[in-house]
């Protein structure tokens, strides 16, 4: 009523107004009071125990026989009942979930979002220990000097995340705009950034902490922002705890959204990079699990690098990140004993573990690895061998075949060597 009788006066309070598709339950069913699958936000909200989901059912005016079915359909979905999740999990739940004609409201989707709030509330405190006291700083929107490349990674993904979330809403893909804001609080800051920082502050220079400082500033200021729209309380709530030099704006729901001309970081290249080193870190931290191998033991890898990659800058990412795989970089020849991963057929780590495992059982490993290789090198060259394989496959296709058994013939080249290596344990 309200929209239209401004319409009538001549007003529009919006000048776009966004349907969302009908919410059903997380099995894709209506919502039905005699199926017991009716969620209240209010519920999703506070939390409610089962007992008090099947009391809400009493007060209905369904026949005591469809009440009886209605408590089995509650029992089965919501065992514990709902647990607190609170208001701005629940709108992010809401807006990740929005896809097609119909959104599909997953309790335990919403509840892994309230985990995320915490993870990003914890993060924030956390990093913010890294400010000293009285000092304030400013959201940079231009090319920063003399930062590291892992700076300059952190705020290429912060760029990244900017582009995508921005394009999200303007296309009204909702998902895709809470999965880049998503990805850049959980997997980029906190999982690598964050990380990558505490050597630095433990032992860095002064001016490798006052680049850093300015990057994880930028990054919680910016990253605040994006999500703001779809966590205002949290958002609000950290965003007054930050070291802000500018405090002209009083809250992040009247601060100007990020655009891509405030943050033109962007490095395809440089991602590219240190995208193939945690791609290092991932396996070497693999390996170490795989032979429980505990924080206390140390270990030591090699990286061996073909000519024509980037040498120089692939070593020096990996120094900076060693500290994640919880393991240190040797710049010596690799020694017998080692077991060998391989990265790609241009890359491959080799990692110290004589003494702490069983080469046999490496060895066993590397087996069942070849013979998968060999069957995909076996398939691709029986593909290829046809008579009119030129002629029906296409050359996109063929080029893609040549480029995978080409990778595949060398890695199983350098699988041959790690085990001839492993037998000389």
């Amino acid at each position: 009523m309200v929209f239209f009788g401004q319409r009538l006066m001549g007003k529009l309070p919006f000048k776009e107004i966004y349907l969302h598709p009908m919410v059903r339950d997380a099995h894709g069913r209506k919502m039905s009071k005699s199926l017991g699958n009716v969620i209240d936000p209010v519920d999703v909200v506070r939390g409610v125990t089962l007992q008090q989901l099947h009391a809400q059912l009493q007060h209905s005016n369904l026949d005591p026989r469809e009440i009886e079915k209605a408590k089995c359909g509650q029992k089965q979905d919501y065992p514990n009942g709902i647990p607190e999740c609170g208001t701005d999990a629940l709108r992010f739940g809401l807006c990740a979930m929005t896809q097609g004609r119909d959104l599909n409201l997953d309790i335990q989707r919403v509840q892994g979002y309230r985990f995320f709030c915490n993870k990003l509330w914890n993060a924030t405190k956390f990093a913010l220990m890294y400010f000293p006291n009285g000092t304030t700083y400013k959201m940079h929107t231009s090319h920063l000097p003399a930062l590291s490349a892992m700076d300059r990674w952190m705020l290429s993904r912060l760029a990244l995340a900017v582009q995508k979330v921005t394009a999200g809403f303007q296309q009204y893909d909702f998902p895709a705009a809470t999965t880049h804001c998503y990805n850049l609080w959980l997997y980029d800051l906190c999982d690598v950034y964050l990380e990558y920082l505490k050597p630095v502050f433990a032992t860095g220079s002064e001016s490798e902490k006052a680049g850093a400082r300015q990057t994880l500033y930028t990054t919680l200021e910016c990253g605040l922002k994006l999500l703001s729209p779809f966590m205002p309380f949290l958002t609000e709530e950290l965003y007054q705890r930050l070291p802000r030099a500018d405090t002209s704006c009083p809250s992040i729901c009247v601060a100007s959204y990020p655009t891509e001309a405030d943050t033109p970081w962007r490095s395809e290249e440089l991602e590219s990079d240190v995208d193939t080193v945690l791609k290092m870190v991932h396996l070497i931290r693999s390996t170490r699990s795989e032979y429980n191998l505990t924080n206390k033991q140390k270990t030591t890898f090699h990286v061996i690098i073909a000519p024509e990659l980037k040498v120089k800058q692939l070593r020096a990412l990996m120094r900076s990140l060693q500290s994640l795989s919880n393991s240190e970089l040797s710049d010596e020849q690799p020694p017998t004993g080692c077991s060998i991963l391989t990265v790609s057929d241009k890359i491959e780590v080799h990692l110290v573990l004589k003494g702490l495992i069983d080469p046999q059982k490496e060895i066993a490993k590397l087996e069942k690895k070849k013979e998968l290789l060999s069957q995909t090198v076996n398939k691709l060259q029986q593909a290829m061998a046809a008579t009119d394989y030129s002629v029906k496959v296409p050359t996109e296709v063929q080029k893609n075949n040549n480029e995978k058994l080409s990778q595949s013939q060398g890695e199983l080249e350098k699988l041959n060597k790690a085990m001839a290596t492993l037998k000389l344990m």
